[in-house]
């Protein structure tokens, strides 16, 4: 029960600390460390980094409200699957790259991944998807190149929550 409390108290605080730096960042349209948290988390806590993940999301939608953040339940769990089918012990030299890539992909995708919900909720037609998904390819860029530059900061998280992770078990 107490390793219980520990891993729910820190995923916890993984999931606020992941929605304040975020809040944070927002002046900064799509550059924020959201994927490189969620990347980390996932590396070394699997399965489990799904509660920090949804933990994020319903922060964002408790405290923003509307419905803008429904994808997010989908979008976010995109990026943990790629997380999860990367290999648990790259190399270092090839886990840098892997992980950055990773990250900027999901940058680059996050309209795409965006439009369906959003011509749900619109009514759009697929022109208009098409039209919706163009328009925000710029946004989509900033993101990719944030999250691939953030992507270099995933090694000494992973390193932080392995250590977190000996503690968090004994």
């Amino acid at each position: 029960m107490k390793r219980f409390l520990k891993y729910l108290v820190f995923f916890a605080i993984m999931g606020t600390l992941i929605f304040v730096i975020k809040f944070i960042m927002m002046p900064l349209p799509n550059i924020h460390p959201v994927g490189v948290l969620i990347v980390s988390l996932t590396v070394v806590f699997r399965a489990k980094a799904l509660i920090p993940i949804y933990i994020y999301v319903f922060l964002d939608g408790i405290f923003f409200g509307g419905l803008w953040w429904i994808p997010y339940l989908y979008i976010w769990a995109v990026l943990w699957l790629f997380a999860m089918l990367l290999p648990k012990n790259m190399p270092k030299g090839i886990a840098m790259p892997v992980y950055m890539v990773v990250c900027g992909l999901h940058g680059l995708l996050f309209g795409l991944l965006y439009a369906p919900y959003q011509a749900l909720l619109f009514g759009l037609n697929f022109q208009a998807t098409l039209t919706w998904i163009a328009m925000g390819i710029p946004f989509d860029i900033t993101h990719a190149i944030a999250n691939f530059v953030m992507g270099s900061l995933i090694l000494p998280l992973i390193i932080a929550f392995k250590y977190s992770k000996k503690i968090l078990d004994s």
